[in-house]
């Protein structure tokens, strides 16, 4: 037996299916309220012809979150600890803050859309929902153990098929729809590059790069037969096997959501001629009562909340594991408050802060904006980062990156760089054009 590339049959490598975990949680994460706006005015604004990105960005995406999930399992640190150990801790630090402020700026986007997803429905206060939806998920991340909670989160994924369902009641042309998937179609316009930067900047997140290597490390945490696979080597051959699928089909269900709604809004939504009034999740929902009924209006508006519930943990978590590993304090969702106290705070702060967005009456568009800008900003410093320290043996020992994940990573680095620099250059076009 080659140590550290196979082991024996464990009741891990008898069912994968039942290992979804990290990776599905991610994956679903990343089809958040703020997502399915982006998606929602993509299909209403172009139609089809930005299909293709849900399949040319998945290898991508699956790549980048593959190499996290084997950093965590490998070390049994998160990013911010694997970074301080190669990195200035003042540069790791700025990034740090950068992504706290895109992840709070996200999370008062999300639980406006929520807010007003439930208003849609039930009629009410959107504030009075807003401040519903912050009271049940916060004391859900103090007071629930990381093991138990993470059930929770796996059922909450199921709330992505609401955009599946909804894409079934209307009448889609499948065979242009089909072929706009697998025939890119790009255009040189301003709109279109800045609609391609803002689906490559909801589809890779830095909260996800975060939030699912610091639950590979809990995953070891409360597994008393695992270990970090730099002291347990052969675990290496089923642990990194049980992360390549289980990431695969987090990010394949991330963007087979996406196709969909992008799907369902440039069937209904462009035809009618309405593109120009859809700048919400909440919106999408409205536009598509008249146009392909009751029920596909109430099952969308149905998976905006529920997949806000599955986001909203994640944000705040990942800013609350970032910081917490920069100052070396104790970071688990498994620990009991008292025991993981400043985690806690920050869990709890970057929650409010999102919520008070709303009450103070900060605009979900600009929320939504910023959060895109910041995230497509600070993506590529930690993707670059990330490969690198994924790379060194110092961090990794023996356990270097496959090929295929080596190539993947860099070209979706290369990419995201690219795409953040046009996204600037459009921007900052828009701003001189005033």
């Amino acid at each position: 037996m080659k140590q550290g590339f196979e082991s024996p049959k464990t009741p891990q490598s008898e069912n994968l299916l039942t290992r979804l975990g990290p990776g599905l949680i991610t994956g679903a994460a990343d089809d958040d309220p703020s997502g399915v706006a982006t998606y929602s005015q993509v299909g209403a604004q172009f139609g089809f012809d930005m299909l293709w990105i849900t399949l040319f960005s998945f290898p991508l995406m699956a790549a980048i979150q593959e190499i996290c999930g084997r950093l965590g399992r490998i070390t049994g640190m998160g990013v911010t600890a694997n970074l301080t150990k190669s990195y200035p801790k003042s540069l790791v630090g700025f990034l740090v803050l950068l992504l706290c402020v895109a992840n709070v700026f996200n999370l008062g986007a999300d639980i406006s859309a929520m807010a007003a997803g439930m208003q849609l429905v039930a009629g009410g206060k959107a504030e009075a929902y807003a401040v519903l939806f912050g009271v049940i998920s916060l004391p859900l991340q103090v007071y629930v153990p990381y093991r138990k909670y993470i059930h929770y989160l796996k059922w909450l994924t199921w709330a992505l098929f609401a955009y599946v369902v909804t894409a079934f009641v209307v009448h889609v042309p499948w065979g242009r729809a089909l072929r706009a998937t697998v025939v890119p179609s790009v255009s040189l316009d301003a709109n279109y590059l800045m609609a391609l930067v803002a689906v490559l900047g909801t589809t890779i997140s830095p909260y996800m790069f975060f939030w699912q290597t610091s639950q590979e490390v809990e995953e070891v945490k409360i597994n008393r037969d695992e270990s970090p696979l730099k002291k347990k080597p052969f675990q290496a051959f089923e642990q990194f096997r049980r992360i390549a699928f289980d990431t695969r089909v987090g990010m394949a269900m991330s963007n087979l959501v996406a196709f969909f709604i992008i799907l369902t809004t440039a069937t209904t939504v462009r035809v009618s001629g309405s593109a120009n009034e859809i700048k919400t999740a909440a919106d999408a929902a409205k536009a598509l009562e008249p146009l392909a009924g009751h029920y596909a209006f109430l099952v969308f508006a149905a998976g905006i909340v529920g997949t806000g519930m599955l986001a909203i943990p994640v944000l705040a978590g990942s800013a609350a594991y970032a910081v917490s590993e920069l100052f070396k304090w104790r970071a688990s969702l498994e620990s009991k408050p008292s025991r993981a106290r400043k985690f806690y705070y920050v869990i709890a702060a970057a929650t409010i802060l999102g919520l008070g967005l709303n009450l103070v009456g900060f605009n979900p568009i600009r929320a939504l904006f910023l959060s895109a800008l910041l995230n497509g900003l600070v993506a590529v410093p930690f993707m670059f980062l990330l490969m690198l320290i994924s790379m060194n043996p110092a961090i990794v020992g023996k356990f270097q990156l496959p090929f295929y994940l080596r190539l993947i990573g860099w070209v979706a680095t290369g990419l995201m760089a690219g795409a953040s620099l046009a996204f600037l250059a459009t921007v900052l076009h828009g701003f001189w054009a005033r």
